[in-house]
């Protein structure tokens, strides 16, 4: 199936005389006859749901529908896109390993990296992904992957993802991608040998406003058993002696990821969000369309303004991340645009005088958004971190929606003639 028929149809299949619409199972226990079907669950010799922190109908088949999407062999949903990357990470590092990470990430990721799981003893290296031989010199002994972001939020640098897949892949090393700017719909990481895909689903896969969540998304690709990763080689005694690499397939990272991190952390969706976010993801397809045109229109109008002093839009004609745009993401360059004014201040005046075009600490939603990352989503980090995640104190975030292009333009440019 094409994509647009896929977030339809994948991952919720009613039989005869079933709800057409996925049903929301709001049960956090399910009931078996027998304490043998109930143990044959635990030992994974049978597919079936005992407890929602491990398993749910709901959630299940909104995980579903984004594996078919990224063409994963499974996927997990979370309780955010936050608990997302941390679990895609701590299925496959702990304390004395390492890990190499683009410095262009989402704010939120980059605390949590840098100040959270560095409490846990995990080592994060943050390298400029576009420096490849900076990537390379940065892998120690005790790497265990490498991080980064397909469409930075909010630099909105694009990953040269076969490069970086190649360096990792050198070093016998996994390639984590978020791809939640991107979505399926524009890139599928996994085809230019990206290993696992996180998502933020409070974005775009749901892109309605009304559901937090994250996925982590597995290709089924990577060699887990090549030496580097002995958790995945040696029996898990928590889980009966399990073996992954050997016992769970090419399903081994996400499987682990569920039986073990789920399992302890809790950090489950709810099949409610799960629900919403399902609903949300079969209008993915028309949506992004409409997003990555409203986009454009108002990038090209900004690009025309004298109160901007720079812009960046990947789709923009003489944008640096154009080409790589054009070849990881087939020439749509999503709906966020990032764009300069002279001063914070002036960043201060323009967005307080929006009205169409809200101020909100969010994104990748079909209303219209601005923001101020420099004092919100990044406003930890120190200068030096913000330079060099692309952010400057006299930066905006906008987020444009589904209305009308004409509409947002003309909120934006009176909001321009306000400014001084």
């Amino acid at each position: 199936m094409k994509k647009e028929t896929q977030c339809i149809h994948e991952g919720y299949y009613p039989k005869n005389g079933e709800s057409r619409v996925l049903p929301i199972t709001m049960s956090t226990a399910f009931r078996y006859d027998t304490t043998e079907q109930v143990g044959d669950l635990f030992d994974l010799k049978d597919n079936g749901y005992f407890y929602t922190r491990l398993g749910n109908p709901t959630i299940a088949a909104a995980e579903g529908k984004l594996a078919a999407l990224e063409g994963g062999v499974g996927a997990m949903m979370t309780s955010s896109g936050q608990s997302a990357s941390m679990l895609s990470v701590l299925t496959l590092a702990s304390a004395g390993d390492s890990i190499v990470c683009a410095t262009a990430i989402y704010g939120g990721t980059f605390n949590l990296f840098d100040v959270t799981l560095r409490r846990l003893g995990i080592e994060f290296i943050f390298v400029d992904f576009n420096d490849f031989e900076q990537v390379e010199r940065s892998i120690k002994p005790n790497t265990k992957a490498l991080f980064c972001e397909t469409l930075a939020n909010p630099a909105l640098r694009v990953t040269d993802i076969q490069k970086i897949s190649e360096i990792a892949h050198r070093h016998g090393l996994p390639l984590i991608m978020d791809s939640t700017f991107a979505t399926p719909y524009l890139c599928r990481p996994f085809e230019f040998g990206a290993d696992i895909v996180v998502h933020s689903s409070t974005k775009y896969l749901d892109g309605h406003d009304v559901s937090v969540g994250g996925f982590i998304v597995d290709s089924g690709n990577f060699d887990w058993a090549n030496g580097n990763f002995p958790s995945f080689t040696t029996p898990d005694e928590s889980y009966h002696g399990l073996v992954y690499a050997r016992d769970c397939g090419k399903a081994a990272y996400i499987t682990k990821a569920r039986v073990q991190l789920m399992r302890d952390m809790g950090a489950q969706a709810s099949p409610f969000n799960a629900w919403l976010t399902n609903l949300g993801m079969e209008t993915l397809c028309v949506r992004m369309e409409r997003h990555c045109q409203n986009a454009l229109k108002v990038a090209e109008f900004l690009s025309k303004q004298k109160q901007v002093r720079s812009i960046t839009y990947p789709m923009l004609k003489g944008d640096p991340e154009r080409e790589k745009c054009v070849k990881y993401m087939g020439g749509m360059g999503s709906g966020v645009i990032s764009f300069e004014l002279e001063n914070r201040e002036q960043c201060v005046k323009f967005m307080n005088s929006l009205k169409l075009v809200s101020l909100l600490v969010h994104v990748a939603d079909l209303r219209s958004c601005a923001l101020h990352p420099a004092s919100s989503t990044h406003r930890q980090l120190s200068d030096a971190a913000l330079a060099a995640a692309g952010i400057s104190p006299s930066l905006i975030r906008l987020s444009v929606g589904l209305e009308n292009a004409d509409d947002i333009i003309q909120d934006i440019s009176d909001a321009l003639a306000c400014v001084k």
